[in-house]
């Protein structure tokens, strides 16, 4: 006889015939995974048979199926739990919305993938004209080549992995280096580059950069620390590697600003 069952599976009234060994090579998974399951509430556990064994039939089967096609879909575990209790309705309005944002990921990821074609194959996209632009002002207010350089290199990889938030980043830097006192905040940290480490202009530096942060941004808004790309800091940390002066420069500005 069928009888219906949560999930819209079929309820079989038979025995159940084979152990978690069987069940999980038959489904794909390790018998490691089927016991966290139990352990999550999402798959009940069998009584124990007169052999000891923990049998298993074609209704586990195919709730560990769909439990297993859920968490590949990267559905929580705890929501997957509550599926288990949810209406056919509801079960296919969740269906519905975990197939949405799974496309929006394969969009995000591909969009990744062909960024990451054209940096293998050097096609990264040419900077946009205002930030050339502002490249050239740094290079006449007398920031170091090394300095421009830098910050070409920075605008060239947040361009090319961030562009929906690159102009937004870029624009709040190119306003800030255009105002004098925070424009010489810049000159005086290009120029430490090379001072000894222990150089007492250092702690003083750190001490006027952290001020001048939290008097333009406040506490709560930290660019750089904060920001949606690791790119900043990954090009930050290789520089930073060659210039003592600049990693303890580095260290101190985040120990004024609490982070």
């Amino acid at each position: 006889m069928l009888q219906p069952c949560p999930w819209g599976k079929v309820k079989w009234d038979d025995d159940r015939v084979i152990t978690i060994g069987q069940l999980a090579k038959y489904v794909g998974v390790s018998t490691k995974t089927i016991r966290v399951y139990h352990d999550k509430g999402l798959l009940p556990e069998p009584d124990r048979d007169a052999s000891g064994y923990r049998r298993y039939g074609a209704d586990d089967a195919i709730d560990l199926i769909k439990i297993r096609t859920l968490a590949e879909a990267g559905v929580p575990l705890a929501r997957i739990r509550d599926l288990r209790s949810a209406t056919d309705t509801e079960f296919q309005q969740a269906l519905g919305e975990i197939n949405d944002e799974l496309t929006a990921r394969i969009r995000g990821l591909q969009a990744t993938q062909g960024r990451l074609r054209r940096l293998a194959a050097g096609q990264l996209a040419p900077l946009p004209a205002e930030v050339g632009a502002h490249l050239e002002r740094l290079d006449r207010w007398g920031f170091t080549p090394r300095w421009v350089g830098l910050q070409r290199d920075l605008w060239i990889l947040v361009f090319a992995t961030h562009p929906d938030r690159a102009f937004a980043l870029f624009h709040d830097q190119a306003e800030t280096t255009a105002e004098p006192v925070l424009r010489q905040l810049y000159l005086d940290y290009d120029h430490a580059y090379d001072l000894s480490a222990d150089d007492p202009s250092i702690d003083e530096l750190a001490r006027r950069i952290a001020v001048a942060t939290r008097d333009r941004y406040g506490s709560d808004a930290l660019p750089g620390l904060d920001a949606p790309s690791d790119v900043p800091a990954l090009i930050q940390g290789s520089v930073n590697a060659s210039s003592p002066a600049w990693q303890r420069l580095d260290m101190l500005i985040r120990a004024h600003l609490g982070v």
